[in-house]
Formats: C-alpha cells, sequence, structure tokens
C-alpha cells in the first residue's frame, strides 16, 4: 500500500529550554532519525521544521508559515511540499517526539485494510487519541486544509479541528509507542537524552 510520509519536527521545544526535540537520542538515534526509519517504505517523506543537517538524501524539506506555528500548519506546510512530487493515496503524519513510535506505525499499517473511509489514527489502551501518528487520506486531508486555511484555523489551530470532518479509526497501538517528549522528566522517564558532544 503506498503511502508518503509528513513528519513534524518544528516546534519551539519551550518546556525542553529550547534543545531541539529532534535531535535528542534514544537508543542510539536521534528523535527524528527514528521517526524516518517508522516512515520506511514511504514513496516521499518531507520533514517540516528547521533545515535539519545530514536527512537522508530524497527526504524533501518544508517549513510552516511563518514558524512556529503549530502541528495544523506543518501539516498543511507537508502536504504542500508533496503535491509536487505526485503523491500517494494516503500520507503518514508524524510527530518527531515519540522514541518508540515504529512500534504504532506497524500497528497502524496492519490495521489499514478495512479501515474507515479516511484512514487510522494511534490510540493508547485508555483510549487516549495521538493524532500525530496516523494514515489519513491525502485527498480527504488536503480538502480539511483548504477549509481550515479558508477558516483561518491553520496557525496555531487544533490538529483535532482539522480532522474532525475526517472519517477515521482509532487502532489501539502498542503500550508507550506514542509517548512524547514534551518535557525533561518525560525524557528521562523514557530514556531520551541530549547528544554527547
Amino acid at each position: 500500500m503506498d503511502f508518503d510520509a509528513v513528519i513534524l519536527a518544528g516546534g519551539r521545544s519551550s518546556r525542553l529550554g529550547g534543545s531541539p526535540k529532534s535531535a535528542l537520542m534514544f537508543d542510539g538515534a536521534t528523535l527524528l532519525e527514528r521517526s524516518l526509519a517508522a516512515a520506511a517504505g514511504a514513496r516521499h517523506t518531507v520533514v517540516v521544521g528547521p533545515e535539519a543537517a545530514g536527512l537522508p538524501g530524497g527526504v524533501l524539506t518544508s517549513r510552516e508559515d511563518p514558524p512556529f506555528a503549530g502541528p495544523a500548519a506543518a501539516i498543511a506546510a507537508g502536504l504542500d511540499a508533496l503535491r509536487g512530487a505526485d503523491p500517494a493515496g494516503l500520507v503518514l503524519v508524524l510527530a518527531c517526539d515519540m522514541p518508540r513510535v515504529g512500534e504504532a506505525v506497524r500497528a497502524l499499517f496492519a490495521a489499514l485494510p478495512g479501515s474507515g473511509v479516511d484512514g487510522v489514527m494511534a490510540a493508547s489502551s485508555d483510549g487516549r487519541l495521538q493524532p500525530l501518528a496516523g494514515f489519513y487520506s491525502t485527498a480527504a486531508l488536503e480538502r480539511a486544509v483548504q477549509a481550515a486555511a479558508a477558516r483561518n484555523a491553520l496557525v496555531h489551530g487544533s490538529v483535532f479541528a482539522l480532522l474532525a470532518s475526517l472519517d477515521v479509526q482509532a487502532v489501539v497501538v502498542p503500550a508507550g509507542s506514542t509517548d512524547d517528549v514534551d518535557t525533561w522528566d518525560d525524557a528521562a522517564a523514557l530514556g531520551v537524552a541530549v547528544r554527547e558532544q
């Protein structure tokens, strides 16, 4: 099943003192490298955020406008970058701050056949949804972005509001696979650290 990937790597990391989440280390790789590995198999991959050094060849880059405008605006920027690359029918949307997200992506991909019309979104066993780990219909997501743009609701907009018009199935993913790093306490609990110089 063909898909593209949009990896969101453009937050301020304000609760981490500005240390970019994408450059934090887990199990010998940066969180961005782990997200790229989780998206392996994508026809095209876009990293939305500040210019990152050492990206694999062929990975596209983009930036939300204005910078730090939030994940809804970043999704729009990623889709815009894919538009010129013969986009696939599905797009994997991933935030780059989930060190074990590869497990979630595998579970989501396995659930795609027979899923809801517009895709699948990760959910924890207690029902907490994670919209920044999901496969979505590219066409449906494009329509949602266009509608949000028309309402001036992309900049600092809610991702749940962006996705509200999509028919998306929640898929329970392995425990801990969508745990994210927002604070240094989160990082310590997940075994995530700053790269040693």
